[in-house]
Parts: structure tokens; C-alpha cells; sequence
């Protein structure tokens, strides 16, 4: 525990922000595998039925994320703002 926190609520204060740091660790890693895997597939441009459901799917991640406060509103719509973009010029270079 960092520091001398002696009172019961800062003891269940450093508890919690332990257990959210956890949760949102695993919340915000599984949303980058999301949008690496889209840009990847993006990149190779090999299947575009494949690369929709991905970018789909890591939109979908982006929003979840967002809602939970794990990550700001403003930055998902960033985020998906750029990824749609790369997709798009995906499109039209195929």
C-alpha cells in the first residue's frame, strides 16, 4: 500500500482502485487486440468480408470501453474515425 493510509475507508479505497485497475486493464487490452487485428487485416486487405467484421468488432470494443469510462467518449470517436478512414481507403485502392 502506498504510503501510511491508517483510516478504514482509504484502506478500502486502495482495494477498489486495485480491483478496477485490474478490470479495466483487461477491458482496455482486449480493445487494442481489437483495433490491431482490424489494422492488420486492413493492411493486407485479403478478405473484405473479414476485415468488416473486424473493424465491426473493434468498434464495438472501442464503444463498450467508452460507456465504461475506461476510455474517454471523445477518443473512441477518434478512434473509430481514424479506423474507419484506413478502411475506406482500403476499399478504394482495391
Amino acid at each position: 500500500m502506498p504510503g501510511k493510509k491508517l483510516h478504514m475507508s482509504a484502506l478500502k479505497a486502495v482495494r477498489r482502485d486495485a480491483r478496477k485497475s485490474v478490470y479495466r486493464g483487461t477491458v482496455r487490452a482486449s480493445t487494442r487486440t481489437n483495433v490491431k487485428r482490424a489494422r492488420t487485416l486492413i493492411a493486407s486487405a485479403k478478405t473484405p468480408a473479414t476485415t468488416e467484421a473486424a473493424v465491426q468488432a473493434a468498434i464495438s470494443a472501442l464503444d463498450k470501453a467508452a460507456q465504461k469510462g475506461i476510455i474517454h467518449k471523445n477518443q473512441a470517436a477518434r478512434r473509430k474515425s481514424r479506423l474507419m478512414a484506413a478502411l475506406n481507403k482500403a476499399r478504394a485502392a482495391a
